[in-house]
């Protein structure tokens, strides 16, 4: 009985030192998810070549900051005040970005969903001016900055009947405004503070955006924008947005047809593809595996 004590006291103390230290490990994953990095699987073409379908991707959070807010009223797709912690630095163009798509019920609202997920290019930064003539997007005015190249050059190329229905035709979706994505734009892309006149044009652009930010409910009457039924000349954003595109424009449900991203949404910059794999033979692609993600 004597030797048999020790044996229990030692095997309760390496027990609770296991559990302990699973614990300690378990909370350290969990501050690593939260705070540092998350793991995003690609679905679909949309980011070739940069990206393919299988790819698992490293997303650093750190980059804009981390997000705080409540996951259980997320998941009950209610709208939740998001708080950033301070970051390494800010988004740039070309950083490709996941975020949370913001429209994960229908294109006519901007509502926050946790468990959906979008991966593009950033084109336009807040206080941008993004435009697309021949297919080619033009920043500021200028050409030749932003995005997949080659698919610019593919898309300059095409008609509208080389594309099927719903394809060629873009965001706002009115037939007056009538852009589509050889001819877009421009859109100025608002940013904290811009006051900004509100017409007919301005009422498509920007009024989802608007009512989210106001959660309210916006108009458009007798030549007049309405805000909660009362008349709105000008509006002041409270938030920053921003313009998001895949590479393989031609196949790719970006800010071309949803519209502008805020800036809340956006859950980190992509790193590297940490694992890669063939989404229909199940081999690993080992010449994609640890490549780091281009801007």
């Amino acid at each position: 009985m004597k030797r048999v004590k020790p044996i229990l006291r030692r095997a309760a103390h390496t027990l609770v030192n296991l559990v302990f230290w699973s614990m300690m490990a378990g909370l350290g994953w969990l501050f690593l998810q939260v705070f540092v990095f998350s793991s995003f699987k690609i679905p679909s073409d949309s980011m070739e070549p940069a990206l393919e379908p299988g790819d698992n991707v490293l997303v650093w959070k750190g980059i804009p900051g981390a997000r705080l807010f409540n996951i259980f009223e997320t998941l009950k797709e209610e709208q939740v005040e998001i708080y950033r912690l301070p970051g390494i630095r800010k988004i740039r163009h070309n950083d490709v970005v996941v975020f949370n798509f913001p429209h994960p019920n229908h294109w006519g609202k901007v509502e926050m969903h946790i468990m959906k997920y979008y991966i593009k290019r950033c084109i336009g930064l807040p206080g941008d001016t993004i435009a697309i003539r021949n297919g080619i997007y033009l920043l500021n005015g200028e050409a030749g900055k932003v995005g997949n190249e080659a698919s610019q050059e593919r898309i300059s190329r095409t008609v509208e009947a080389d594309y099927a229905p719903g394809v060629y035709h873009s965001f706002p979706f009115d037939s007056v405004i009538g852009w589509n994505i050889r001819a877009f734009g421009p859109i100025y892309i608002p940013r904290k503070g811009d006051r900004i006149a509100m017409n007919r044009t301005h009422y498509f652009l920007y009024h989802k955006l608007i009512a989210w930010e106001q959660e309210g409910e916006v108009t458009y009457r007798d030549s007049t924008v309405f805000l909660n039924n009362s008349p709105l000349e000008a509006y002041t954003f409270q938030k920053n947005y921003y313009f998001m595109a895949g590479d393989k424009g031609e196949n790719s449900q970006d800010s071309r047809y949803w519209g502008l991203l805020p800036e809340e949404y956006i859950v980190g910059k992509a790193w590297i593809i940490w694992k890669a794999k063939d989404p229909y033979t199940g081999k690993m692609r080992w010449k994609r595996t640890l490549k780091i993600i281009d801007n």
